[in-house]
């Protein structure tokens, strides 16, 4: 395999894409990994290519031809071999985007097999997934892609300051009947580093009580206790099972859910921009004093004129105060649960492909896969909060 240079490594790249057009993608994206890999495989290595070093970790030994198979089409790789390695080499550069490749294949395939495909999914699967339909290629694929994010969903928790919760709906098939069922996800900001990190995720058949309560009680037993804050919305089920799993922890009702909540007591349309501006004028305040105030003010404005509004203001604007205990610089990430937002983005593009699950364990493979590459990205990044706030 021919050694890139950073400086031709970019117009090698484009050559295929300016070639053939998106036709030439996988051969883009192929080479773009394979340049990925090299770089792994010389940081494994401690040197560089051809460079001699006594303190060098293995030597390289060739390539293995792979091809894998993507919704661009197939890719063809020449994954770097190692020998000589005190420890075993495989590129991240490959391993992370296959997950939820194949958990996206074996959902559909599943789907396939049980009956439940029709025309489009059938032509979906081929055109998206590349692997036959057949029972014995559904069960190896699951052998291999199980394993590994049970231990994910199951791995020790590192101490969490910050606690986000939220739960979105996917349609699954229980006992031969389509229903909505909830997908519980957990985000924390990590004490030691301020980074995000995806904590777990469960399927439940609805968001009642006894069901967050199995889910936030595996959190806690796997290592949970949020030192700072938990940030959610209000739902009824929720609340009750954080109050018994997690009593005492401040909890912070999410602002951005507030001001849509809002909504359903504004009794006239002209009046809903000024709603909206009075409630963000009262999250926006520079401490609690201020806020209380500014809510007292908004609350004798619409006492007249909206009553049921400025009582629902009253009682609910302060369960999202709770961020003014924490300091000025990360109040404004603590205000709302719009980090599950952006999960919850990343989820829906890819579910919606499968439209609906065969079983809860499909759904559950397909959005663990896609967390868990997630959360990988988010723990190599910068700090989402300064951790000098977090002590």
């Amino acid at each position: 395999m021919t050694e890139h240079t950073d400086t031709t490594l970019s117009q090698d790249i484009l050559n295929p894409i300016l070639e053939t057009g998106l036709e030439g993608l996988p051969q883009a994206i192929s080479l773009l990994i394979n340049h990925a890999m090299l770089v792994e495989r010389s940081q494994h290595l401690g040197v560089a290519p051809y460079q001699r070093n006594s303190l060098r970790n293995g030597h390289s030994n060739g390539f293995k031809n792979r091809c894998i198979e993507s919704r661009l089409g197939a890719i063809d790789l020449k994954v770097p071999q190692v020998r000589n390695s005190d420890i075993p080499f495989y590129p991240n550069a490959l391993e992370r985007g296959q997950r939820s490749e194949k958990a996206l294949s074996i959902a559909i395939a599943e789907m396939y097999l049980q009956g439940v495909s029709t025309r489009r999914v059938t032509t979906v699967l081929e055109a998206l997934c590349g692997m036959e339909v057949t029972s014995t290629q559904v069960s190896r694929a699951t052998a291999e892609l199980d394993p590994m994010l049970e231990a994910w969903r199951s791995r020790p928790i590192p101490p969490i300051a910050h606690l986000i919760l939220d739960a979105r709906y996917e349609k699954i098939r229980v006992a031969g009947i389509v229903r909505p069922c909830a997908v519980f996800t957990a985000i924390g900001i990590r004490s030691h580093d301020g980074k995000r990190t995806i904590l777990g995720t469960s399927i439940s058949l609805s968001e009642a009580e006894v069901h967050w309560r199995d889910f936030l009680s595996n959190l806690k037993s796997r290592g949970l206790f949020p030192t700072g804050s938990i940030t959610s919305d209000a739902h009824e089920g929720l609340k009750a099972a954080l109050a018994s799993v997690f009593p005492g922890i401040p909890w912070n009702r999410c602002q951005f859910h507030l001001q849509q909540n809002a909504q359903s007591y504004i009794p006239k349309q002209e009046m809903k921009s000024s709603v909206a501006a009075d409630i963000r004028s009262v999250f926006n305040s520079e401490s609690l004093a201020v806020a209380t105030q500014k809510l007292a003010t908004a609350v004798e404005k619409y006492s007249t004129i909206a009553p049921k509004l400025a009582a629902w203001m009253e009682e609910n604007l302060p369960e999202g105060f709770t961020v003014f205990a924490f300091p000025e610089p990360i109040r404004q990430r603590l205000r709302t649960s719009n980090l599950c937002e952006t999960i919850n983005r990343q989820i829906k593009r890819r579910t919606r492909v499968a439209s609906i699950f065969p079983n809860e364990a499909s759904c559950l493979r397909l959005v663990s896969a896609i967390l868990m590459e997630l959360s990988d990205d988010w723990e190599s990044s910068n700090a989402y909060l300064n951790p000098q706030f977090l002590r």
